[in-house]
């Protein structure tokens, strides 16, 4: 992955990719809304209100695996120094931040025709609210500083400080009695959730990770030439 830490030779890749990926999350947001609005079926319990799973699920996935990754990209960035590391935690932040503000809003508008109640304080929502502020502090951290590399630095430990947190937002339904409902697709054994919504959850679910990706690839390339334009400035004012 070294190769990649050439900021030209990533820029010349991200290039290629980028409108791959922005055709792709075209092509199955069109498909998944479709199949999720139109062809699916309501629930024999919720109605039409379970159409909102199909924001509601990948956009919680999602704030789980972009946070993930900025943990990871924080520890490489902290041993190994990996140039890119850092500055995809920063390009990805907003995103994450993005997601997990969806999937509280599309929770609350789901749980209130289920659960009577548009927030309740048990340890998935509450724990997901703590994950939308981990995402906050860690913006507002790495902008906190004059320096940039110590912004970076005390962003990187607070992401691996707060990746304790995810394990906590999977396992909290199991853990705790709460009244979000268990695991119905990733559970192990056969998916307790019929073919009918799995199938535009799953394309849903890759719409959103299309998505991501080229937003990301998008702000990375505006981070690197930020922070070209930011060493430049302080090299000048110290010389």
């Amino acid at each position: 992955m070294h190769r990649f830490a050439n900021p030209t030779r990533f820029l010349n890749s991200a290039r290629v990719v980028v409108p791959w990926s922005a055709a792709a999350t075209a092509v199955l947001f069109a498909l998944g809304l479709y199949l999720a609005l139109v062809a699916s079926p309501a629930d024999y319990q919720q109605g039409e209100a379970v159409r909102i799973m199909y924001i509601h699920v990948p956009s919680a996935w999602l704030s789980l695996f972009v946070y993930t990754s900025m943990a990871i990209a924080a520890a490489i960035g902290l041993v190994w120094k990996h140039p890119l590391a850092d500055l995809f935690a920063k390009a990805a932040a907003p995103l994450g931040a993005g997601f997990t503000a969806l999937c509280l809003v599309t929770g609350s508008l789901w749980g209130a025709p289920m659960w009577g109640t548009w927030w309740v304080w048990d340890a998935r929502l509450t724990s997901v609210l703590i994950l939308f502020f981990l995402y906050l502090g860690y913006m507002a951290l790495v902008t906190a500083f004059d320096d940039p590399t110590r912004g970076t630095r005390a962003g990187n430990i607070l992401l691996l400080v707060g990746v304790v947190n995810v394990p906590i937002i999977k396992f909290s339904v199991d853990w705790w009695n709460t009244l979000h409902q268990p695991a119905s697709v990733s559970k192990l054994g056969t998916p307790s959730i019929d073919p009918s919504m799995l199938a535009p959850l799953g394309v849903m679910s890759v719409a959103f990770t299309a998505y991501f990706v080229t937003l990301v690839l998008l702000r990375l390339r505006s981070e690197i030439i930020a922070r070209k334009i930011q060493m430049t400035r302080i090299a000048m004012s110290q010389a």
